[in-house]
């Protein structure tokens, strides 16, 4: 990126209050000093949400990493509004879907943004493993031809921007262009995400991306590991991070990421590729079966306070 390139944002909208989306909010309102705009349609989350938010802020004022007046700076560039059009009313510049890892959710999502938003609004998505080219064609507006030049700039401003969860803590954003995506989205994209203090790498479209192409395959593998009985969960973890000098074994991290997330994306690598190796394990199918998530819900290869 030019050091020229600016991104322009003057006000960001977050939609989806839950871990991600507020991270995401978190970094926007705290690093870039951009306020923010969050939306999510249950009440519940957003009280969750705003909950989390403040925690973040006090553990950072505490351990000395923020002032009391940058977290009060960026407690006042949060707000809160109860629908997508609010974000066109409140003038939103960008606008970051950090919803369920759900292709014809994000895809419904992405055509009623384009309805509500000008076509200068960019338009990103968080998804893990989903491709952005298909998000960025449910943003050309019905009856207009996705080649014309009304349509080329509607789904243009569309851009996979891949947070890492915990977004607070976590140094990279994998960006992944759509076959549509301008390079003017492209660069402002890169420069909001520097302004967030993060690490930037760029990803061809692909199922799964460069991360989770090569992530999900490796935590899959060792559920099956679990699942046959060579090793105890504790075993395999800790092989892999004392042997291998992971910070997290693979179980864990799946626990973190959320066990439902993984199979997701997992079944996302599997249709999309039709690959063998990416067949998700049936101990892994079961466990979201039975709604044990991991972390966000007490319960997954390991337990949890919640």
């Amino acid at each position: 990126m030019a050091a020229t390139v600016k991104h322009g944002i003057n006000k960001l909208a977050v939609l989806g209050a839950g871990q991600m989306g507020l991270g995401i909010a978190f970094v926007a309102a705290l690093r870039a000093k951009v306020p923010v705009l969050l939306h999510d349609r249950s009440p519940h989350q957003i009280e969750k949400g705003l909950a989390l938010y403040d925690k973040l802020l006090a553990k950072d004022v505490a351990k000395a990493k923020i002032s009391e007046a940058d977290a009060r700076g960026a407690r006042e560039r949060l707000s809160v509004v109860d629908s997508v059009r609010a974000f066109r009313e409140h003038g939103a510049d960008m606008v970051v879907e950090a919803v369920s890892e759900n292709a014809g959710l994000k895809v419904g999502i992405f055509g009623e943004l384009a309805r509500e938003l000008g076509a200068d609004v960019i338009l990103a998505t968080n998804t893990s493993s989903i491709s952005v080219t298909k998000i960025a064609a449910a943003a050309v507006p019905e009856g207009v031809a996705p080649a014309s030049e009304e349509g080329q700039k509607s789904s243009g401003r569309v851009i996979g921007l891949h947070f890492f969860n915990p977004v607070p803590v976590m140094k990279l954003v994998e960006i992944i262009p759509g076959l549509q995506t301008s390079q003017t989205t492209l660069d402002r994209a890169r420069a909001f995400a520097i302004a967030c203090q993060k690490e930037v790498t760029v990803s061809k479209d692909v199922p799964g991306f460069v991360s989770n192409a090569l992530l999900m395959p490796f935590i899959n593998e060792a559920i099956m590991w679990l699942e046959k009985g060579v090793a105890t969960r504790e075993d395999i973890d800790t092989t892999l991070r004392l042997g291998m000098n992971h910070p997290m074994g693979p179980l864990q991290l799946a626990d973190f990421i959320g066990l439902d997330t993984c199979l997701a994306i997992q079944q996302t690598l599997y249709q999309g590729t039709g690959d063998s190796k990416y067949r998700p394990s049936v101990l892994l199918e079961r466990m979201v079966d039975a709604q044990w998530y991991g972390k966000k819900n007490g319960k997954g290869f390991y337990e949890y306070d919640v």
